[in-house]
């Protein structure tokens, strides 16, 4: 643990900004020079410390550490691992709850439990550092940074907690061992830590028509829509409602950010995605991106940003895990190749109505069952495993007709992708107001699903709203927390299955126990090395010894 935090201090200092190019507002100049005894005494200080967190946040995935989203997507029921034939087991160890796919893999997330550390550590010293600031001038800039910073904090808390349930909470900058706290107080702090951003960033801070230049920076409205999808998680799946924050206020908070007039459903679902509305042009080897609506749309209520100059020479910036997703070694443009994650699970598609739009934008049909497209012969099924015939989306990586990428930077499909992560749609935001209660449930549920292009009457009740869930926010890491949040059964029972796939061009049967995933609990391996460092004060999770 000691280790780490000198780590993550330096880093501090030393990576205060990303660099990038373009107008994002991560795009600063490295700051190497700065100390910490000569630093945070000017507005301009936090606002750059501030930055700094943001950097933390997006480096979490830029590292190219096991990141939460892909997790996510393993570890539900609309997945398989798959990736590389030939390649090691981790994303079976992760798919199957089992550490014996692979016991070598005791360290699948080392370097992501360091990645959120060091973030955290950034937004501890940067709240601990604002009484020692000068706001004389700019006496409102005070309590908007602390906002910031606290949802960041709450988020990076958020992400760790749903992985491991037993961390550290650390709220101050310290290379003390600390031990493992009781999730109920985690949740706490990131609740606590949300209602003060909710009520700290002004409403009008970073306006939606400025989002080219002020887009991924926390709002009062992402704030209240985080706490609702908190709320719904931990009231879930621990039965408690010893929060810190009350249903009422939840769907309240909601309801601000439904009639705030800041978001609005995007006309048509495809337009959401890249990979879902670019279309081939081949006579100049371009791609018609004017169907796409672009990033920072009225939809997203919060994004994590990403630019096209990551390197391998120290810049930092890319959507790393985005390469995961895509085609295994095979360009078929609109979508890029990449590391073949994720097949998608053919029950998935069975859920989806003939006529429901988002079947076609969620998923990439290799067979041609869907859009009568088929590329499989283009498609070496020997270099993949676990092959369904179906690929992710929304978040593949994308090429022109000649298959080269069309990234920016050094148009290296590794490690250029640039497609921002969106945390939470208003989709979500009517979604959850519904399941919550809201005397506009009914037309919060019929208005997602008239976007899908269903109007056939269906009353929005929870299980009809959970299985609307599913359908809207498919491959967007959402589902899993879903099911595990309606208690350990129901999501053993969900993603517990036993199917005769593809690996290598041969059969091969992949068994999803319930029982392993009752054993878990739902929860991820705790790093070995995390437990060596500690000297065994961290204890590692049930099922996973």
């Amino acid at each position: 643990m000691k280790k780490f935090k000198l780590y993550a201090a330096a880093l501090l200092m030393s990576g205060m900004g990303a660099t990038a190019c373009s107008e994002r507002f991560l795009d600063v100049e490295p700051m190497t020079q700065l100390l910490d005894n000569n630093f945070y005494a000017t507005v301009s200080d936090a606002e750059m410390a501030l930055i700094g967190c943001y950097d933390g946040f997006q480096r979490t995935t830029s590292n190219g550490n096991q990141a939460f989203y892909v997790t996510a997507e393993v570890l539900s029921d609309d997945c398989f691992g798959a990736t590389g034939n030939a390649d090691n087991r981790i994303y079976q160890v992760l798919d199957r709850f089992d550490p014996a796919q692979d016991p070598s893999q005791n360290n699948i997330f080392n370097g992501t439990w360091s990645d959120y550390y060091a973030g955290i550590f950034r937004c501890n010293t940067l709240i601990g550092k604002l009484n020692g600031i000068d706001f004389a001038d700019d006496e409102a800039a005070r309590p908007r940074i602390e906002g910031e910073t606290r949802f960041l904090r709450a988020l990076l808390y958020f992400d760790l907690v749903r992985l491991f349930e037993n961390i550290p909470l650390i709220t101050v900058p310290t290379t003390d061992n600390v031990p493992q706290a009781n999730p109920a107080e985690v949740y706490r702090l990131i609740a606590g830590d949300l209602k003060f951003a909710a009520a700290n960033i002004p409403a009008n801070a970073y306006p939606k028509a400025s989002a080219a230049t002020n887009d991924g920076r926390a709002t009062r409205y992402a704030a209240q829509a985080l706490l609702a999808r908190v709320y719904l998680f931990y009231t879930g799946y621990y039965g408690q409602d010893d929060l810190g924050v009350t249903k009422a206020e939840a769907l309240a908070g909601l309801e601000d950010v439904i009639s705030c007039g800041e978001f609005d459903l995007v006309p048509e679902y495809k337009a959401l995605w890249p990979a879902a509305s670019y279309l081939p042009v081949p006579e100049d080897n371009s791609l018609d991106m004017s169907g796409y609506a672009g990033m920072g749309n009225v939809e997203a209520v919060f994004t994590q940003k990403f630019n096209s100059t990551q390197d391998y020479s120290g810049n930092l910036d890319g959507n790393r895990w985005q390469v995961m997703m895509g085609l295994r070694n095979t360009n078929h443009s609109p979508y890029g190749q990449g590391w073949g994650a994720c097949t998608v699970n053919p029950d998935l598609l069975s859920a989806f109505d003939p006529l429901d739009a988002r079947k076609i934008a969620s998923i990439i049909d290799i067979k041609g069952d869907i859009t009568g497209d088929n590329f499989e012969a283009d498609f070496d099924v020997k270099d993949q495993r676990e092959y369904t015939g179906y690929s992710t989306k929304k978040y593949s990586p994308t090429c022109f007709p000649d298959g080269a990428s069309n990234t920016g930077g050094e148009g290296n499909f590794q490690d250029s992708q640039d497609q921002d992560f969106v945390l939470i749609r208003f989709a979500d935001v009517l979604l959850m107001a519904a399941e919550l209660g809201s005397p506009s449930a009914q037309a919060y549920f019929d208005r997602v699903r008239a976007r899908a292009g269903l109007t056939a009457p269906l009353t929005a009740s929870r299980e009809n709203i959970i299985k609307e869930r599913r359908l809207e926010f498919a491959f967007e890491g959402i589902r899993y927390w879903d099911l595990l949040r309606q208690g350990l059964d129901v999501a053993a029972t969900a993603i517990a299955t036993s199917k005769t796939l593809q690996s290598g061009g041969e059969a091969d049967m992949v068994v999803i126990s319930a029982d392993r995933i009752r054993a878990t609990r739902g929860f991820m391996q705790i790093p070995a090395t995390q437990i060596t460092l500690s000297k065994d004060v961290l204890k590692q999770n049930s099922g996973w010894n």
